[in-house]
C-alpha cells in the first residue's frame, strides 16, 4: 500500500527566465544529483545546456520538477508510474489536481482507485520495457 507524505511548502518561483541547478534544487526541495537523475528518467525534463555543460532551467522546467517531486514524494508513485502519468497527462492535455478526490466517490474508494491505477501504470511501464 502506498503512503503519502505531506512535505514542507515550497517557496514561490521567482519571475526569472533561467535558473541554475542549485537554484532549482532550493526551489523544489531536491538535491542537484536527483535533478540530474530525473533528467535521464523523464523526457519532459530537458533543461538547456550552455558552456561547460551547465544546466539552465526555465520556468516550465521548474514547474515540471515540482510536479515530478509531488508524484514521487507526496503521492508515492514509482518512477515508471510517474513517467506514464506525465505522458498520459501530456497526451490528453489535461491538468488536474492529483490530490483532490472526485466529489461523487467516497474517499476510501478514491484511494483504492488511485492504488489500482498506480498498479496498472507500473505494469504498463514493465510491459513497455519488456523485449517482445
Amino acid at each position: 500500500m502506498k503512503t503519502t507524505h505531506k512535505l514542507a511548502p515550497l517557496p514561490e518561483i521567482p519571475g526569472k527566465r533561467y535558473f541554475a541547478i542549485g537554484e532549482v534544487s532550493d526551489l523544489c526541495g531536491v538535491k542537484a544529483h536527483v535533478l540530474r537523475y530525473w533528467e535521464q528518467e523523464f523526457p519532459q525534463l530537458k533543461p538547456a545546456k550552455r558552456r561547460g555543460n551547465r544546466r539552465y532551467y526555465q520556468q516550465g522546467d521548474v514547474e515540471m520538477v515540482r510536479r515530478i517531486r509531488s508524484l514521487l514524494y507526496e503521492h508515492g508513485y514509482t518512477i515508471g508510474a510517474a513517467r506514464l502519468r506525465l505522458k498520459d497527462a501530456a497526451r490528453v492535455d489535461v491538468t488536474e489536481d492529483l490530490a483532490a478526490p472526485t466529489a461523487a466517490v467516497p474517499e476510501s474508494m478514491s484511494r483504492q482507485h488511485r492504488e489500482l491505477r498506480d498498479i496498472r501504470l507500473e505494469l504498463q511501464s514493465l510491459l513497455d520495457r519488456w523485449p517482445f
